[in-house]
């Protein structure tokens, strides 16, 4: 392929200059919307980190084509994004912390957001456009709508696992109503 086809063909599964500019383009539109609703909810992965992580993504994974397609070099097409994969973890499990307070662990949800933006982004660096946009999609909707059925869900079993304790162990009931006890007495 020469350098003319690569700028001037329009096939927007094969490597060129639109293929190329739409890939990044919404590299940044997903990875932001994904990202702006970790930084209103103050995670320590926002928007800037997340659009970053998808163009890395997106951008490996076009490198990977260009290698195999156009420079016609015998590689794996999948050996980069598995790297991707991989290290995204890393950074993901930087995110993640233990309360010492309350023994809670927090970061989580942002860990996968970023891992599954990175997912998005090597989809969208390979032109795989119907998967990565409905992903984005999905990835939104499970940060924002779905976050409020989670909370519920979880209140429930919580209250249901709470109760079944304290059947099992009755000290722990007498404790816990000594101590609510003691709590409304204070007031």
């Amino acid at each position: 392929m020469s350098f003319q086809e690569f700028i001037f063909n329009t096939d927007l599964h094969d490597l060129n200059l639109v293929s190329v500019v739409l890939r990044l383009v919404l590299a940044v539109v997903f990875g932001g919307i994904i990202g702006l609703n970790r930084a209103m909810s103050r995670q320590a992965a926002g928007f800037r980190t997340h659009i970053l992580v998808c163009i890395g993504a997106t951008l490996v994974m076009m490198t990977n084509q260009y290698m195999l397609e156009v420079l016609e070099y015998a590689t794996d097409p999948a050996r980069l994004g598995a790297q991707v994969v991989t290290g995204v973890g890393f950074l993901g499990a930087g995110t993640i912390l233990m309360s010492r307070r309350d023994h809670r662990v927090h970061g989580l949800t942002t860990a996968a957001g970023l891992w599954a933006c990175a997912c998005l982004g090597l989809a969208l660096g390979i032109g795989f456009y119907g998967a990565a946009i409905t992903a984005g999609v999905i990835i939104f909707l499970s940060l924002t709508v779905f976050q409020n059925l989670g909370v519920r869900i979880s209140k429930h079993f919580d209250r249901t696992a709470a109760h079944s304790y304290e059947e099992e162990h009755p000290s722990i009931k007498v404790r816990n109503e000594e101590a609510e006890s003691e709590n409304t007495d204070n007031k």
